[in-house]
């Protein structure tokens, strides 16, 4: 079951993930010592850049010195530089698959998410974790990403999507029809034994049958929780 969350506009949906992030963050820490977040650009970025900051000030258990922050995707490195995303995995000794306590993501209007694009041939690597790719449909063509087995293994999905350029693809994700073509990317996200949520605006929901009507967290018994089909 995937969970649902609507607001009324981008301003309303970005304090509810920084909030969702500093929980998160706060009860790892409480339980583990340490809060291991993966994060994905694009328009993430100025949400948390505006929202994150305030929520952890209100929050002093969740500690910023006990994060462990890598990326989801990247643009620039091939995966043996020195630079490269897969470093930050070191962090997980002895782990045959990394756990991340949230990972964060967005979606593109064709589907993609972090840089597992439809149709590419990285939608069905089975064993590395983090992989590359030379020929992105979306410019760069040269990335890095998490692969899907890395993905659904995280204790937290969160994705996020706003405004009307998305509102189809979150359509054919969340209400995919039984003749439909095989499942976008974002569609494979399928946490093993974590937890998958989305949060949209009104503008990225509004081709859905019957999405949530949640603006705040306080009345997030409102949120709507549908069931993602393969």
């Amino acid at each position: 079951m995937a969970a649902v969350s609507v607001f009324p506009s981008p301003r309303e949906l970005g304090a509810a993930l920084a909030r969702s992030v500093v929980e998160a963050a706060a009860e790892a820490v409480a339980s583990g010592g340490r809060f291991t977040l993966g994060l994905s650009g694009g328009s993430l970025v100025p949400l948390l850049a505006r929202e994150l900051p305030p929520a952890l000030s209100a929050a002093p258990g969740a500690d910023p010195s006990r994060w462990l922050v890598a990326f989801c995707d990247e643009r620039l490195v091939p995966p043996e530089h020195p630079e490269s995303t897969g470093g930050a995995y070191r962090a997980f000794p002895g782990e045959a698959t990394p756990q991340f306590d949230l990972l964060l993501l967005g979606v593109g209007p064709d589907g993609h998410t972090c840089s597992l694009f439809p149709g590419h041939a990285l939608l069905q690597e089975q064993h590395s974790l983090v992989s590359f790719l030379l020929d992105s449909p979306k410019a760069p063509p040269q990335r890095v990403t998490m692969t899907l087995p890395l993905l659904n293994a995280a204790k937290a999905l969160l994705l996020v999507a706003t405004g009307a350029a998305k509102a189809p693809v979150i359509k054919r994700i969340l209400e995919p029809r039984p003749e439909a073509s095989p499942s976008l990317p974002a569609a494979r996200l399928r946490p093993r034994s974590g937890r998958l949520r989305w949060l949209l605006d009104r503008e990225a929901a509004k081709e859905l049958q019957s999405p949530g009507s949640s603006g705040h967290e306080d009345t997030e018994e409102s949120t709507e929780n549908r069931e993602q089909r393969p």
